[in-house]
């Protein structure tokens, strides 16, 4: 069997890279890779005691420590912080909300219209006919309980005038707003 000797200047360069392949595996776990990942503060600088200004402190790598007792000052710290989110649920997938506008000073709001509310509407109901077909018109009108028998020109319930009497509707004024109503026959 043949290890690979034709070619000495081969094995030789081989060997070299196995023993400092080896070299280099003891030296990183026997400890001597912890020298190469402390920080250099210690041999570069001397020791600064509080930040200097103009720089932030430098947070403490607790990473490397293998102290297991609380730092009460990290948790502290962290008690003093307050969340301050957007308001947004993540939980739902919808777009957030649009900003709420700000309102325009007094000096630059848009005048306002004042336009009178609607009249009111009459509450009377058509109910139907009264007296001969080509004598004068008659009609039913109910309110509420209150059934009032009027012609045209009449005055129902000291309010309400009626205008016109036609086959399907009566036409009706209400004379404390002017306001002019078409009452439809209803069915009943």
């Amino acid at each position: 069997m043949k290890l690979g000797t034709e070619n000495k200047r081969k094995t030789i360069i081989a060997g070299v890279l196995v023993v400092f392949a080896a070299a280099l595996l003891v030296h990183n776990f026997m400890g001597g890779g912890q020298d190469a990942a402390a920080p250099a503060t210690s041999a570069a600088a001397p020791a600064q005691h509080g930040p200097q200004p103009g720089r932030k402190a430098p947070r403490p790598l607790l990473a490397h420590s293998l102290d297991p007792s609380l730092r009460f000052d990290l948790l502290k710290s962290s008690e003093d912080l307050t969340y301050k989110g957007t308001g947004r649920n993540i939980f739902r997938s919808e777009p957030p909300p649009p900003p709420i506008p700000t309102p325009l000073p007094p000096d630059k709001q848009p005048a306002q219209v004042n336009t009178p509310p609607p009249p009111p509407p009459i509450d009377l109901k058509f109910y139907g006919f009264a007296g001969p077909k080509n004598g004068s018109k008659r009609v039913f009108l109910l309110k509420g309980e209150d059934i009032f028998l009027a012609k045209e020109g009449d005055i129902v319930d000291r309010r309400y005038k009626i205008k016109h009497i036609s086959s399907n509707s009566v036409e009706v004024e209400d004379v404390l707003t002017n306001n002019t109503q078409t009452i439809p026959l209803s069915a009943g």
